[in-house]
């Protein structure tokens, strides 16, 4: 009976940065299927849901932890985990950027998102969201906007 009412899960492999604090691989489980929209669930639906603590597997001790969403400043994740949220019919918006962190840590990426017209890059980064997505080369990178001190345009 017990087995009814569970819910399938992926273990995902995630690097995840904190403030003052190497770099560390947790493993995350999520869904098969999201509450809010088609499709799996996605890092970026654990990271901007309402629960204060996160589950994850320490891969490196292979112990569970519990982590505060609140201090997570990145979660990098392999880009096949966190697919796009616009439609095949809606052209997103792009922005190549440079994003400088408290810790003074740099990242370069593609911001791409979709939102109404006339779907401007600060009324993005000014959403309520806690986390947005970078799209880097090989990855696709979770940002904390409350760790992210500034967003530069760049040329490529």
């Amino acid at each position: 009976m017990g087995e009814d009412l569970r819910v399938p899960k992926r273990r995902v492999s995630v690097e995840v940065v904190q403030p003052d604090g190497p770099a560390r691989r947790v493993a995350v489980f999520l869904a098969e299927g999201a509450a809010h929209h088609a499709g799996p669930e996605r890092l970026s639906d654990l990271l901007n849901g309402s629960a204060e603590f996160l589950p994850a597997l320490d891969e490196e001790a292979g112990v569970m932890t519990f982590l505060n969403r609140r201090a997570v400043v990145l979660a990098r994740v392999a880009p096949e985990f966190e697919a796009g949220d616009g439609d095949d019919l809606t052209i997103p918006a792009e922005h190549e950027v440079e994003i400088t962190l408290a810790g003074g840590q740099a990242l370069r990426g593609l911001l791409s998102f979709v939102r109404p017209p006339p779907g401007r890059l600060l009324d993005f980064l000014n959403e309520s969201s806690p986390f947005f997505r970078l799209l880097e080369r090989d990855a696709a990178v979770l940002v904390s906007r409350q760790h992210v001190v500034r967003v530069a345009l760049t040329t490529g």
